[in-house]
Protein backbone atom coordinates (compact mmCIF):
# COMPACT_ATOMS: atom_id res chain seq x y z
CA UNK A 1 0.00 0.00 0.00
CA UNK A 2 1.21 3.92 -0.64
CA UNK A 3 2.66 5.50 2.44
CA UNK A 4 0.56 8.13 2.18
CA UNK A 5 -3.12 8.59 1.97
CA UNK A 6 -5.08 11.22 0.00
CA UNK A 7 -7.33 13.90 1.23
CA UNK A 8 -10.32 11.24 -0.39
CA UNK A 9 -10.00 7.43 -0.47
CA UNK A 10 -13.52 6.10 -1.06
CA UNK A 11 -14.32 2.40 -1.88
CA UNK A 12 -16.35 -0.27 -3.44
CA UNK A 13 -16.98 -3.32 -1.09
CA UNK A 14 -19.15 -5.86 -2.78
CA UNK A 15 -19.82 -9.87 -0.88
CA UNK A 16 -19.87 -12.22 -3.68
CA UNK A 17 -23.27 -13.33 -3.17
CA UNK A 18 -24.41 -13.18 -7.26
CA UNK A 19 -24.06 -10.61 -9.99
CA UNK A 20 -24.14 -6.75 -9.26
CA UNK A 21 -27.88 -5.88 -9.95
CA UNK A 22 -29.32 -2.25 -9.81
CA UNK A 23 -29.34 -1.42 -6.64
CA UNK A 24 -25.48 -2.33 -6.20
CA UNK A 25 -24.62 -0.38 -9.36
CA UNK A 26 -26.09 2.54 -7.93
CA UNK A 27 -24.24 1.95 -4.75
CA UNK A 28 -20.59 1.56 -6.86
CA UNK A 29 -21.99 5.15 -8.98
CA UNK A 30 -22.38 7.32 -6.25
CA UNK A 31 -19.06 6.49 -3.87
CA UNK A 32 -17.35 6.72 -7.50
CA UNK A 33 -18.55 9.66 -8.50
CA UNK A 34 -18.02 11.07 -4.82
CA UNK A 35 -14.51 10.10 -4.81
CA UNK A 36 -14.11 11.63 -8.92
CA UNK A 37 -15.76 15.05 -7.97
CA UNK A 38 -13.77 15.49 -4.94
CA UNK A 39 -10.31 14.39 -6.71
CA UNK A 40 -10.01 10.92 -4.80
CA UNK A 41 -9.15 7.56 -5.03
CA UNK A 42 -11.72 5.12 -5.16
CA UNK A 43 -10.52 0.98 -4.14
CA UNK A 44 -12.71 -1.74 -4.87
CA UNK A 45 -12.24 -4.86 -1.97
CA UNK A 46 -13.87 -8.00 -2.31
CA UNK A 47 -15.65 -8.74 0.84
CA UNK A 48 -15.33 -13.00 0.14
CA UNK A 49 -15.23 -13.58 4.03
CA UNK A 50 -17.67 -15.71 4.48
CA UNK A 51 -17.38 -19.02 2.15
CA UNK A 52 -20.63 -20.64 2.57
CA UNK A 53 -22.75 -17.37 1.39
CA UNK A 54 -20.50 -16.79 -2.07
CA UNK A 55 -21.37 -18.14 -5.19
CA UNK A 56 -18.31 -19.34 -7.19
CA UNK A 57 -17.48 -17.17 -10.05
CA UNK A 58 -19.28 -14.16 -8.92
CA UNK A 59 -15.92 -12.51 -7.69
CA UNK A 60 -14.93 -12.09 -10.93
CA UNK A 61 -18.15 -11.54 -12.70
CA UNK A 62 -18.81 -8.30 -10.41
CA UNK A 63 -15.66 -7.21 -11.43
CA UNK A 64 -16.23 -7.73 -15.42
CA UNK A 65 -19.12 -5.73 -14.67
CA UNK A 66 -17.60 -2.97 -13.00
CA UNK A 67 -15.13 -2.71 -15.93
CA UNK A 68 -17.75 -3.37 -18.64
CA UNK A 69 -19.47 0.01 -17.04
CA UNK A 70 -16.23 2.40 -16.87
CA UNK A 71 -15.08 2.13 -13.85
CA UNK A 72 -11.33 2.39 -12.63
CA UNK A 73 -10.08 1.87 -9.92
CA UNK A 74 -6.57 2.98 -8.73
CA UNK A 75 -5.48 0.32 -6.58
CA UNK A 76 -5.14 -4.08 -6.72
CA UNK A 77 -8.62 -5.27 -6.03
CA UNK A 78 -8.18 -6.67 -2.02
CA UNK A 79 -9.75 -9.61 -1.23
CA UNK A 80 -10.80 -10.34 2.41
CA UNK A 81 -10.01 -14.20 2.06
CA UNK A 82 -6.36 -13.10 2.00
CA UNK A 83 -6.73 -11.04 5.08
CA UNK A 84 -7.44 -13.29 7.94
CA UNK A 85 -3.89 -12.87 9.72
CA UNK A 86 -4.78 -9.03 10.31
CA UNK A 87 -7.63 -10.18 11.54
CA UNK A 88 -6.49 -12.77 13.78
CA UNK A 89 -3.86 -9.48 14.97
CA UNK A 90 -6.79 -7.20 15.88
CA UNK A 91 -8.27 -9.45 17.68
CA UNK A 92 -5.49 -10.62 19.63
CA UNK A 93 -4.94 -6.48 20.20
CA UNK A 94 -8.60 -6.27 21.48
CA UNK A 95 -7.92 -9.54 23.91
CA UNK A 96 -4.66 -8.11 25.43
CA UNK A 97 -6.87 -4.69 25.96
CA UNK A 98 -9.40 -6.62 27.57
CA UNK A 99 -12.10 -5.67 25.24
CA UNK A 100 -13.58 -9.38 24.19
CA UNK A 101 -14.19 -12.44 25.70
CA UNK A 102 -14.98 -15.87 24.99
CA UNK A 103 -18.50 -17.07 24.85
CA UNK A 104 -20.45 -20.69 24.81
CA UNK A 105 -23.65 -19.37 24.01
CA UNK A 106 -25.63 -21.49 21.16
CA UNK A 107 -27.74 -19.23 18.89
CA UNK A 108 -30.91 -21.78 19.99
CA UNK A 109 -29.94 -20.56 23.88
CA UNK A 110 -29.38 -16.91 22.63
CA UNK A 111 -32.87 -17.03 20.97
CA UNK A 112 -34.51 -17.94 24.17
CA UNK A 113 -33.52 -16.17 26.42
CA UNK A 114 -32.58 -12.50 24.76
CA UNK A 115 -35.17 -9.46 23.57
CA UNK A 116 -35.70 -8.58 20.23
CA UNK A 117 -33.72 -5.95 18.49
CA UNK A 118 -33.31 -4.15 15.23
CA UNK A 119 -31.46 -7.12 13.58
CA UNK A 120 -32.42 -10.37 15.64
CA UNK A 121 -32.24 -11.04 19.10
CA UNK A 122 -29.66 -9.21 21.73
CA UNK A 123 -27.71 -11.16 23.29
CA UNK A 124 -28.51 -11.36 26.99
CA UNK A 125 -24.92 -11.41 28.60
CA UNK A 126 -24.61 -14.51 29.79
CA UNK A 127 -20.76 -15.36 29.38
CA UNK A 128 -20.21 -11.38 30.16
CA UNK A 129 -18.63 -12.37 33.44
CA UNK A 130 -16.84 -15.64 32.11
CA UNK A 131 -17.68 -18.81 30.50
CA UNK A 132 -19.58 -21.06 32.88
CA UNK A 133 -16.87 -24.35 33.79
CA UNK A 134 -18.79 -26.54 32.11
CA UNK A 135 -19.19 -24.74 28.34
CA UNK A 136 -16.39 -24.42 25.68
CA UNK A 137 -15.99 -21.12 23.86
CA UNK A 138 -17.96 -21.21 20.74
CA UNK A 139 -17.23 -17.23 20.20
CA UNK A 140 -15.58 -14.24 20.45
CA UNK A 141 -17.91 -11.45 21.58
CA UNK A 142 -16.94 -7.70 22.34
CA UNK A 143 -17.68 -5.52 25.41
CA UNK A 144 -20.25 -2.98 24.24
CA UNK A 145 -20.47 0.69 25.75
CA UNK A 146 -23.85 1.98 27.39
CA UNK A 147 -23.61 6.00 26.20
CA UNK A 148 -24.57 6.39 23.14
CA UNK A 149 -22.01 6.45 19.53
CA UNK A 150 -23.28 9.51 17.58
CA UNK A 151 -22.26 10.77 14.33
CA UNK A 152 -23.56 13.10 11.53
CA UNK A 153 -24.12 11.37 8.41
CA UNK A 154 -23.59 13.04 5.20
CA UNK A 155 -26.83 12.06 4.11
CA UNK A 156 -29.47 10.91 6.56
CA UNK A 157 -27.91 13.51 9.26
CA UNK A 158 -27.07 12.80 12.84
CA UNK A 159 -27.51 9.56 14.22
CA UNK A 160 -27.46 8.21 17.79
CA UNK A 161 -27.55 5.03 18.87
CA UNK A 162 -26.34 2.69 22.49
CA UNK A 163 -24.94 -0.14 21.30
CA UNK A 164 -25.01 -1.82 24.16
CA UNK A 165 -28.92 -1.16 24.51
CA UNK A 166 -30.11 -1.54 21.03
CA UNK A 167 -27.40 -4.59 19.63
CA UNK A 168 -25.02 -5.82 22.95
CA UNK A 169 -22.33 -7.47 23.26
CA UNK A 170 -21.89 -8.53 19.13
CA UNK A 171 -19.25 -11.46 18.05
CA UNK A 172 -15.92 -10.67 16.26
CA UNK A 173 -15.16 -13.99 15.29
CA UNK A 174 -17.84 -16.62 14.78
CA UNK A 175 -18.45 -20.38 15.89
CA UNK A 176 -16.82 -21.81 12.87
CA UNK A 177 -13.84 -19.79 13.09
CA UNK A 178 -14.66 -17.25 10.08
CA UNK A 179 -14.01 -13.00 11.14
CA UNK A 180 -16.97 -11.07 11.34
CA UNK A 181 -17.90 -8.43 8.84
CA UNK A 182 -18.00 -5.68 11.49
CA UNK A 183 -14.38 -6.59 12.48
CA UNK A 184 -12.92 -7.53 8.94
CA UNK A 185 -14.48 -4.41 7.52
CA UNK A 186 -12.71 -1.81 10.65
CA UNK A 187 -9.70 -3.35 10.15
CA UNK A 188 -9.46 -2.78 6.05
CA UNK A 189 -10.90 0.02 5.82
CA UNK A 190 -7.67 1.21 8.44
CA UNK A 191 -5.01 -0.53 6.54
CA UNK A 192 -6.08 0.95 2.67
CA UNK A 193 -6.22 4.32 4.91
CA UNK A 194 -10.61 4.96 3.51
CA UNK A 195 -11.28 8.54 4.36
CA UNK A 196 -15.20 8.53 2.72
CA UNK A 197 -17.42 5.80 3.10
CA UNK A 198 -20.46 5.74 0.29
CA UNK A 199 -22.89 2.80 1.08
CA UNK A 200 -26.24 1.52 1.87
CA UNK A 201 -28.95 2.52 4.52
CA UNK A 202 -29.09 -1.05 5.44
CA UNK A 203 -25.63 -0.72 6.92
CA UNK A 204 -26.23 2.64 8.82
CA UNK A 205 -27.40 0.52 11.93
CA UNK A 206 -24.28 -1.27 11.70
CA UNK A 207 -21.92 2.57 11.77
CA UNK A 208 -21.93 2.94 15.58
CA UNK A 209 -20.48 -0.39 16.07
CA UNK A 210 -17.57 0.20 13.29
CA UNK A 211 -16.99 3.06 14.70
CA UNK A 212 -16.59 1.71 18.05
CA UNK A 213 -14.14 -0.61 17.07
CA UNK A 214 -12.53 2.05 15.45
CA UNK A 215 -12.13 3.59 18.93
CA UNK A 216 -10.84 0.65 20.44
CA UNK A 217 -8.54 -0.46 17.36
CA UNK A 218 -6.79 3.31 17.49
CA UNK A 219 -7.81 3.99 14.37
CA UNK A 220 -9.41 6.74 12.44
CA UNK A 221 -13.33 7.28 11.52
CA UNK A 222 -14.27 7.31 8.33
CA UNK A 223 -16.71 10.07 6.90
CA UNK A 224 -20.55 8.10 6.06
CA UNK A 225 -23.03 8.84 3.85
CA UNK A 226 -25.90 6.26 3.57
CA UNK A 227 -27.64 6.06 0.52
CA UNK A 228 -31.02 4.90 0.22
CA UNK A 229 -31.63 1.41 -0.89
CA UNK A 230 -33.27 0.31 -3.88
CA UNK A 231 -36.81 -1.34 -3.44
CA UNK A 232 -39.34 -2.26 -5.94
CA UNK A 233 -42.88 -1.63 -5.91
CA UNK A 234 -43.93 -3.76 -2.97
CA UNK A 235 -41.02 -2.41 -0.74
CA UNK A 236 -38.68 -5.52 -1.06
CA UNK A 237 -35.07 -4.64 -1.18
CA UNK A 238 -32.90 -5.35 -4.45
CA UNK A 239 -30.06 -7.85 -3.33
CA UNK A 240 -28.27 -10.84 -4.68
CA UNK A 241 -29.21 -13.41 -2.34
CA UNK A 242 -32.81 -12.29 -3.50
CA UNK A 243 -31.88 -13.26 -7.13
CA UNK A 244 -32.38 -9.38 -8.20
CA UNK A 245 -32.13 -9.15 -12.02
CA UNK A 246 -28.18 -8.15 -12.59
CA UNK A 247 -27.52 -4.91 -14.80
CA UNK A 248 -26.72 -6.13 -18.48
CA UNK A 249 -23.30 -5.57 -19.49
CA UNK A 250 -24.23 -5.00 -23.01
CA UNK A 251 -25.75 -1.83 -22.46
CA UNK A 252 -24.34 0.32 -19.88
CA UNK A 253 -25.47 3.88 -20.64
CA UNK A 254 -29.10 3.27 -19.56
CA UNK A 255 -28.47 1.98 -16.49
CA UNK A 256 -25.82 4.22 -15.52
CA UNK A 257 -28.74 7.01 -16.20
CA UNK A 258 -31.05 4.95 -14.97
CA UNK A 259 -28.65 4.87 -11.29
CA UNK A 260 -27.91 9.09 -12.07
CA UNK A 261 -31.77 9.32 -11.56
CA UNK A 262 -32.37 6.93 -8.70
CA UNK A 263 -29.79 9.26 -7.23
CA UNK A 264 -31.52 12.49 -7.83
CA UNK A 265 -28.96 13.89 -9.90
CA UNK A 266 -28.86 16.16 -13.06
CA UNK A 267 -29.37 14.47 -16.28
CA UNK A 268 -27.32 15.48 -19.43
CA UNK A 269 -29.74 17.38 -22.70
CA UNK A 270 -28.44 14.20 -24.86
CA UNK A 271 -27.78 10.85 -23.93
CA UNK A 272 -23.78 10.37 -23.81
CA UNK A 273 -22.41 8.83 -27.10
CA UNK A 274 -19.45 6.94 -24.88
CA UNK A 275 -18.61 5.64 -21.33
CA UNK A 276 -16.09 8.07 -21.07
CA UNK A 277 -18.34 11.10 -21.59
CA UNK A 278 -20.93 9.64 -19.15
CA UNK A 279 -18.32 9.71 -16.58
CA UNK A 280 -17.07 13.10 -17.51
CA UNK A 281 -19.86 14.99 -17.26
CA UNK A 282 -21.40 12.74 -14.37
CA UNK A 283 -18.14 13.12 -12.20
CA UNK A 284 -18.42 17.59 -12.85
CA UNK A 285 -22.32 17.60 -11.85
CA UNK A 286 -22.22 15.23 -8.60
CA UNK A 287 -24.17 16.52 -5.60
CA UNK A 288 -23.97 14.34 -2.82
CA UNK A 289 -26.58 16.94 -1.22
CA UNK A 290 -29.34 16.22 -3.83
CA UNK A 291 -28.99 12.56 -2.76
CA UNK A 292 -32.82 12.12 -1.31
CA UNK A 293 -32.92 11.84 3.07
CA UNK A 294 -34.40 8.69 3.11
CA UNK A 295 -33.37 5.07 3.80
CA UNK A 296 -35.40 3.26 1.19
CA UNK A 297 -36.72 4.32 -2.45
CA UNK A 298 -38.63 2.99 -5.34
CA UNK A 299 -37.46 2.08 -8.27
CA UNK A 300 -38.42 3.60 -11.01
CA UNK A 301 -39.99 1.07 -13.55
CA UNK A 302 -37.63 -0.33 -16.05
CA UNK A 303 -34.36 0.62 -13.61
Amino acid sequence: MPSTTPSYCGRFAPSPTGALHFGSLTAAVACYLDARANSGKWLVRMEDIDPPREVPGAADDILRTLEAFGFEWDDAVLYQSQRTAAYQAALEQLQQQGNIYPCGCSRKEIAQQGRPGAEGVIYPGTCRAGLPSEREARTARVFTPDPPICFIDSIQGKREQSVAQEVGDFILRRADGIFAYQLAVVVDDGWQGVTHIVRGADLLHSTPRQIYLQTLLNLPAPLYAHLPLAVDGIGNKLSKQARSLPVDRKTPLPALLAALRFLHQPLPDEQPATLDEFWQWASASWDIKRVPRRQTQTIAAGS
